[in-house]
């Protein structure tokens, strides 16, 4: 067993016991000055009108803090790389679908234009976004059961079909299709029903007073064996974030990079969900993010061990440690990776990430 496998089981064994591992799911935030910890803030609560609350960062825009969330539906397919948009979101969702993954990126504090490649929606979609208090949702569309199930929810569809040529919906001539649908997030904004509001807040956020808790574990990286993608979250000590890397087909880590560089967070939060069959699509995973589970919380250089807990898919995750405390994350952009059970192997300072084995779905 390696050393970075007994540091797993070290984390696994220190989190609280959960019956009935079921399903996954949060969400998160960018940089400096946030929700203070004598605000006594949690996830879900209403949040301070002085920070985004995807963010826990100083609100800049007035008017952008009041508008309700939207959430693109972004191609992870290799010849959808790299992506446009992916940095400039709050948060941002992968998930499994079938043999791939795909990204659910929510945008609110601020925009892109454009944002893309854009692909279709999946069921999973509905419960897993579902605590941004109905936000809108942008994609290019999916099958018939598909697109009863989503118009039949309470999000706003805002998507290729559906916005009828108002959402900024256009085909690139630099990529062949289905690998070529953008928007423009200032469009779709212009589709927001008339009583939307902003989301709530999905994580609880440290101040600069917080110091780090006992059960965050220093760490190199981590890495995360999703459906046919391989992803390594580095920790990158000078700017503060975990950066993002993928294996290729050559099995050599690379950049993931989008339009205005590699892709990073203060955040990635590991969710392990159980996945079933899809209803609407058989060959698709549908992933149950209501109940409760376990995973792992990267943030500011470390790695917490976590338990996580969700009433309905109106309530945002809850994520507490070993010690039932919530976890307070880093203020910024968080990425949240909708996992298959057991799919981290952390990577411990100085030790070559390529000497740690992926762990298998």
């Amino acid at each position: 067993m390696t050393n970075s496998r007994r540091t797993l089981v070290r984390f696994a064994m220190s989190t609280i016991l959960v019956s009935s591992l079921a399903a996954c799911g949060s969400s998160g935030g960018s940089s400096t000055d946030t929700v203070s910890a004598s605000d006594n803030t949690t996830a879900g609560s209403s949040v301070p009108a002085n920070v985004y609350p995807l963010l826990g960062t100083p609100v800049s825009d007035p008017a952008a803090a009041a508008r309700p969330a939207i959430a693109c539906k972004i191609d992870n397919h290799p010849q959808a790389r790299p992506q446009t948009g992916l940095n400039k979101a709050d948060i941002v969702f992968e998930e499994n679908v079938e043999a791939l993954t795909r990204f659910a990126a929510v945008f609110h504090s601020q925009g892109s234009d454009p944002v893309g490649p854009l692909r279709s929606g999946r069921t999973q979609d509905i419960d897993m976004l579902g605590s941004l208090n109905k936000p809108m949702f942008c994609w290019s569309g999916g099958n018939y059961r598909v697109t009863k199930a989503i118009n039949a929810s309470d999000f706003n569809n805002v998507g290729y079909s559906a916005s009828r040529g108002k959402g900024g919906y256009y085909r690139s001539k630099d990529r062949k299709a289905p690998h070529n649908l953008y928007a423009k997030t200032s469009n779709l904004w212009t589709l927001a029903k008339a009583d939307a509001g902003p989301p709530p807040q999905q994580f609880t956020y440290r101040s600069d007073s917080d110091a780090k808790p006992a059960t965050s574990a220093a760490i190199d990286g981590a890495k995360v064996s999703m459906y046919n993608v391989r992803v390594y979250w580095k920790w990158d000590a000078a700017t503060g974030n975990f950066v993002r890397s993928v294996e290729n087909t050559k099995r050599v880590l690379e950049p993931s990079m989008t339009d205005d560089g590699q892709v990073n967070a203060k955040n990635v939060v590991v969710l392990y969900c159980t996945y079933v069959r899809s209803k609407a699509d058989r060959k698709s995973p549908n992933a149950l993010t209501v109940g409760k589970g376990t995973g792992f919380v990267l943030t500011d250089g470390g790695v917490i061990a976590v338990n996580w807990t969700r009433a309905d898919r109106l309530q945002p995750f809850t994520l507490t440690d070993s010690s039932g405390a919530v976890v307070r994350m880093t203020p910024g952009r968080t990425w949240v990776e909708v996992a298959f059970k057991n799919s981290v192997a952390p990577v411990n300072p100085g030790v070559d990430p390529a000497k740690v084995a992926w762990p298998a779905t």
